[in-house]
């Protein structure tokens, strides 16, 4: 029962809306069936399938609320799950900030599922690891590593009449490569929306090549140097920074976007020209759900324009308070950049340092998003347009907005999930000027 019809699923949330007492009533159905497998030490170590649906009930009397969920669905158990979400709506406070269900709304439908993606079989998945660790052992590597696929739907509806229904994909792969004496580590990951276009043979000799390179590491002193960040990299600082993005935090001065004295940086100039980041749910390489968990419409929207603040997320309570309109949150980032692969900006760098991953972000200061994290699997010297050696990682204390202010060039944008934000994002690598590492670390 884990994937249900658009039929299927109305028909199960009209009897939970006519269940419901209270003032307001929105239920709403996940289901998902999703297959991995997860090899290491050259061994396949785990491989399964798990499927799940879910009912989630929310339900308010004035301005108390209360939410319970099932994943049973006859008539017995959609009543039981109702009256126990009213049951907590009457003994929870009242939420000041609660705002009414949404009326009807319209929602565009977009590309989320891939029909090859959703046919991914055990054997699939097993010829992938297949690829990966043979490839390793022919040249006595190591590899560990993780493919995880999926299939899913969510639907929605409340009390107004508001319904929404769709179903998605997903499929992500990485693997880690290491040398058997484990002083040279590669790392390679795909994201990718439509399955039949991956193969495992190609990505698998990016992360040899990395792991072979880099092994006998020399080290470097920490300083400011030019960098060349591949897109994961970039993604894991960048997606901290777009958390940001938001007018309340940015008003009442809790982020980088507030101003001395009030107000925030809409329409200041805040990146160098070249920076522009929107978010498309019809977005080919990484669409996403047409509404957000509210049910807000989503649609295609400037974030970051020439460098400016286009736009900032206004919430429905606070577009309320502020006489705004409310925006629906994200469901992905497209940042633009140019047509130049990372060899490219290697050949292009005088100096610099090439950065495979960063990983192990944390926040130094919210106010300037100063970040500190570690570089790893694969961080090498470039001098005069080559990569000259492997040097040891570095932690970094740096803040993408300074960052994005020291762009030297913008490459080929590509998807990526960044470890840091769980949306798909499409992120360009990037040379930048004057990147900070403090120190060094010796893990490989």
């Amino acid at each position: 029962m884990s994937i249900l019809t658009q039929e299927q699923a109305k028909a199960i949330l009209d009897k939970v809306i006519a269940l419901s007492k209270a003032d307001a009533c929105t239920a709403q159905l996940m289901g998902n069936i999703e297959g991995n497998i997860r090899f290491a030490l050259n061994n396949v170590s785990t491989s399964g399938s798990v499927s799940n649906t879910m009912l989630m009930v929310s339900v308010a009397f004035g301005q108390r609320t209360g939410t319970a969920s099932i994943n049973e669905f006859d008539d017995a158990a959609l009543e039981r799950v109702v009256r126990r979400a009213e049951d907590l709506a009457k003994l929870a406070p009242e939420n000041p900030e609660l705002m009414p269900v949404l009326d009807k709304q319209e929602y565009k439908p977009s590309p989320t599922f891939s029909q090859a993606t959703a046919d991914i079989d055990p054997a699939f998945r097993a010829k992938v690891a297949e690829q990966s660790i043979n490839a390793c052992k022919a040249e006595k590597l190591i590899a560990a590593g993780f493919l995880e696929d999926g299939q899913s739907f969510v639907a929605f509806a409340n009390n107004k009449g508001n319904f929404g229904y769709q179903k998605a994909t997903s499929f992500n792969y990485t693997c880690t490569v290491r040398t058997e004496d484990g002083r040279g580590s590669g790392w390679v990951g795909h994201s990718l929306q439509d399955a039949s276009t991956f193969d495992a043979s190609k990505d698998i000799e990016v992360a040899k090549r990395k792991a072979l390179a880099s092994a006998d590491a020399k080290a470097l002193e920490p300083g400011k140097y030019t960098v060349i960040l591949e897109p994961v990299a970039a993604a894991g600082l960048i997606g901290f920074m777009m958390m940001s993005f938001d007018a309340r935090s940015a008003d009442e001065g809790r982020s980088f976007l507030s101003k001395k004295g009030g107000g925030n940086k809409l329409g200041e100039q805040v990146f160098d020209p070249r920076v522009n980041v929107t978010a498309d749910p019809w977005n080919e390489d990484v669409p996403t759900l047409p509404w957000d968990m509210e049910g807000m419409p989503r649609s295609r929207v400037a974030i970051i324009e020439n460098g400016k603040i286009a736009n900032l997320g206004y919430s429905r309570f606070w577009a309320k308070k502020q006489g705004k309109t409310a925006t629906a949150q994200p469901g992905n980032l497209l940042m633009a950049g140019g047509t130049k692969s990372i060899d490219d900006l290697v050949k292009e760098t005088q100096k610099g340092i090439l950065v495979t991953r960063t990983w192990y972000i944390r926040m130094v200061d919210p106010q300037t998003v100063l970040l500190t994290g570690l570089t790893r699997d694969g961080t090498f010297y470039i001098e005069d347009g080559k990569i000259k050696h492997p040097v040891k990682n570095f932690r970094f204390n740096e803040s993408p907005i300074i960052m994005l202010n020291n762009i030297d060039e913008l490459g080929k944008p590509v998807r990526v999930v960044g470890d840091e934000s769980p949306i798909a994002m499409m992120i360009p690598p990037m040379r930048l000027r004057d990147f900070t590492f403090t120190s060094l670390s010796d893990a490989v």
